[in-house]
């Protein structure tokens, strides 16, 4: 019964509903989430802390970056991210996909720039840090 309390807690956020749409797609680092939601951070851990916490999201670390994607391990919790991902418009989130891949734009623009500089050694491939 904890088990459904801790994912049915977990997906009563609009912010943690967001992440899980970002991660329809595939597996993202933190700092593109961030910039996904022009927030913070820690609010942003924090969601992710919660979602983990739940089962619904696996990490895995590369580096000193963090990556998230969406954890089928359990058939229950994949069906439901699914029904609920998928009743979610893309409309919704039109901004945070605009702001992602402006991110990701930018960031793939500047990797040119940061393979001819030595400094750039173990930088992040899309954020840079």
């Amino acid at each position: 019964m904890n088990e459904m309390l801790k994912t049915f807690k977990a997906l009563s956020d609009e912010n943690r509903l967001r992440i899980l749409k970002l991660l329809e797609h595939g597996e993202l680092c933190v700092c593109e989430i961030v910039a996904a939601f022009g927030t913070g951070q820690p609010k942003i851990s924090f969601h992710l802390a919660a979602l983990k916490n739940a089962g619904l999201v696996k990490d895995r670390k590369e580096g000193k970056w963090m990556h998230y994607r969406i954890d089928g391990s359990d058939l229950f919790k994949r069906f439901l991210i699914l029904s609920i991902i998928e009743n979610i418009p893309d409309e919704t989130l039109k901004e945070d996909r605009r702001r992602l891949e402006e991110f990701q734009t930018s960031a793939i623009e500047g990797i040119a720039v940061q393979r001819c500089s030595r400094k750039a050694a173990g930088r992040h491939p899309t954020c840079g840090v």
